[in-house]
C-alpha cells in the first residue's frame, strides 16, 4: 500500500503530461521499475493505466472536435504495421545507433519548435498528400514505437502539426486516438500473457483517468501556452533517459 501513495500521484502527473503533449510514458514507466516492479510487470501495468488515461483524454478531445479522421484513420492501420516490424527489428539488432540519433535529433526539433512561429497553426494541406502522409507517419512512428518507444505520441504530434499541417490542438487529439489504439493491442497482449499486478494496477489507472481529464482539459482550454512547454518538458526528459542510458 505504501507503494501506492509513491505511485498514484506520479502516475497522475505523467498521464496529465501524456494528454496534453505524448510522452507521459517516460514518466509513469520510470516509476514503475524504480519502486520495484519487474521490468514485464511494469510494462503491463504501465500499459494499463495509460490506456485508461488516453481514453479519457481522448474522449474530451473527441467533445470538442480536436480530432482529424482523415489523418488518424490511416495512421491507426499503419502504425500497427509499423509497430509489428518494429518490434520484430528490436530481437534482431540493437538501439545503439538509434539512441545516437536521437541525441542529436531531439534538441534539433526543440529549436525548430522554439524558432519556428508558425509551429502549431493550422496550414491545410490536400487530401492526397494528407492521406499518403499519414500513413507513412504512422508506419514510421509505429516503427519507432516498436524498436525503442519513448515519446511516441509526442512525436506523432509533432508531425501531426509540422508536416501534416494541424493546428496544435487536433495534432494532440489525433495523436492520442492512434495512441489510444496502440495501447490497446500492447494491453491485450498483457492481459493474456497475465503480467499485470491488478492491485496496483487498478489505483494507478483511477490517477491516470484523473490525470489524463485534467491535462487534457488544460489543453482544450489554455492551448498552445500549456501544449509547447510540455513539449519542450517531455524532449528535455527524453534527451536525458537517452544520454544516461548511453552514457
Amino acid at each position: 500500500m505504501s507503494v501506492l501513495w509513491i505511485l498514484c500521484p506520479i502516475i497522475a502527473f505523467g498521464s496529465a503530461v501524456d494528454a496534453i503533449a505524448g510522452g507521459g510514458g517516460l514518466i509513469t514507466l520510470t516509476a514503475y521499475v524504480a519502486v520495484g516492479l519487474p521490468p514485464t510487470t511494469a510494462l503491463g501495468n504501465n500499459k494499463f493505466a495509460s490506456a485508461s488515461g488516453t481514453l479519457v483524454a481522448t474522449i474530451q478531445y473527441l467533445a470538442n472536435k480536436q480530432v482529424s479522421f482523415l489523418v488518424g484513420g490511416i495512421a491507426i492501420v499503419t502504425t500497427f504495421i509499423g509497430s509489428s516490424y518494429g518490434s520484430y527489428l528490436a530481437t534482431q539488432y540493437a538501439s545503439t545507433y538509434l539512441s545516437y540519433l536521437l541525441i542529436i535529433l531531439v534538441p534539433s526539433l526543440a529549436v525548430f519548435m522554439l524558432v519556428n512561429p508558425n509551429f502549431g497553426k493550422a496550414q491545410p494541406r490536400g487530401k492526397a498528400f494528407t492521406l499518403s502522409l499519414s500513413g507513412i507517419t504512422g508506419l514510421v512512428v509505429g516503427m519507432y514505437d516498436g524498436f525503442f518507444g519513448p515519446g511516441t505520441g509526442m512525436f506523432l504530434t509533432i508531425i501531426f502539426t509540422a508536416v501534416l499541417g494541424l493546428d496544435l490542438l487536433k495534432a494532440c487529439g489525433t495523436a492520442r486516438i492512434v495512441n489510444l489504439a496502440s495501447n490497446i493491442a500492447a494491453l491485450a497482449m498483457f492481459l493474456y500473457h497475465g503480467v499485470i499486478d491488478f492491485s496496483i494496477a487498478i489505483p494507478c489507472a483511477i490517477s491516470a483517468i484523473i490525470g489524463g481529464y485534467i491535462g487534457s482539459h488544460l489543453a482544450l482550454r489554455i492551448g498552445q501556452k500549456v501544449v509547447k512547454p510540455v513539449m519542450l518538458l517531455v524532449l528535455s526528459l527524453l534527451l536525458i533517459k537517452v544520454v544516461v542510458e548511453r552514457f
